[in-house]
């Protein structure tokens, strides 16, 4: 399960052996949502959220905070999942402490 962000108390993660479309799972407590980025010709399309099965979706700043980190940070997290899926790469964990704007 590689971790890629820390954000507020956010973990962001990869789990083992996942699944296109590429995704990032936010859990916050017992909390978790999905995001997942949809792309079209190399191209950033849509990013959708969505519920885990038998987990409380995250709720209020915490949700606010893993939108505002997967938006920012979406670019990256494509590159990650080639690192870690396709190139069997390591992927190191960034602590973020300041607000992404």
């Amino acid at each position: 399960m590689p971790k890629l962000y820390e954000y507020f108390g956010i973990s962001v993660y990869f789990y083992a052996g996942e699944h296109l479309p590429v995704h990032v799972h936010g859990r916050h407590g017992s909390e978790e949502t999905v995001a997942e980025i949809i792309t079209a010709n190399g191209k950033i399309i849509s990013i959708r959220y969505r519920k885990v099965a038998n987990r409380r979706p995250l709720s209020g700043t915490a949700r606010r905070h893993f939108v505002e980190l997967v938006e920012a940070k979406a670019k990256e997290i494509l590159q990650k999942w080639a690192d870690v899926f396709v190139l069997s790469k390591p992927v190191k964990p960034e602590i973020l402490t300041r607000r992404i704007k």
